[in-house]
């Protein structure tokens, strides 16, 4: 006896994007940097303020952010001036600055008793993950901007990454600066990251005489 083809059934699920902005993330402006460090000070939330800070000076993907070690940062008693590590994404060394602000948050930081023999910056709270995860640290940044009135849903883990550079593009229009800062083995990658129209890249090629 033949089977009739019943019609395939498909399960309803809501879209993954509904309710959600997609797209590039805003980069923080320098007042709502500094509103988060004030809540983060006045809370006394010494990893989340060392934290914060760190992802500013260092421009880094959460992935590499999360796992940094103490060593990266801290050598001969003292927080670094300058770090290098490898990005996990492309195989390639970047160099960030860690600027007197964040050295003395981070200092404040590594004298918590959680951090005594600690290999990594930011020790997980579970003792089967050595570090906290990148869904964390997004979590965090969520509240960071939520806690000063931010719509946390146009804001997310690549907005720590831009803050700075983004800043920097706009006080220099020095894209080739914020290449390097970002690690970014391409020019167009830099252009699409920092959201630069045509025109202004044109602007400044037109600038420059050669």
């Amino acid at each position: 006896m033949p089977t009739a083809n019943l019609p395939a059934i498909r399960a309803c699920r809501p879209a993954w994007n509904k309710g959600r902005v997609v797209g590039q993330k805003r980069p923080l402006m320098p007042k709502h940097v500094w509103a988060i460090r004030v809540r983060l000070e006045i809370a006394e939330n010494h990893r989340d303020l060392a934290l914060f800070n760190l992802a500013i000076d260092s421009k880094l993907r959460g992935c590499d952010l999360v796992k940094l070690k103490v060593p990266d940062v801290y050598a001969a008693g003292q927080v670094k001036e300058r770090a290098s590590i490898i990005q996990s994404k492309t195989q390639r060394p970047v160099r960030f600055e860690i600027t007197e602000g964040t050295r003395s948050s981070l200092a404040r930081w590594m004298g918590e008793p959680l951090m005594v023999g600690s290999e990594y910056l930011w020790p997980g709270r579970f003792h089967e993950r050595l570090h906290i995860s990148t869904r964390q640290y997004a979590r965090l940044v969520r509240e960071w901007v939520r806690s000063i009135g931010l719509d946390p849903t146009s804001y997310g883990t690549h907005s720590m990454r831009r803050t700075k550079v983004a800043q920097i593009y706009r006080k220099t229009g020095n894209l080739r600066a914020v290449q390097l800062l970002l690690g970014h083995t391409k020019m167009d990658s830099t252009v699409r990251y920092l959201g630069v129209e045509l025109e202004d890249a044109l602007a400044i090629s037109e600038s420059v005489e050669i």
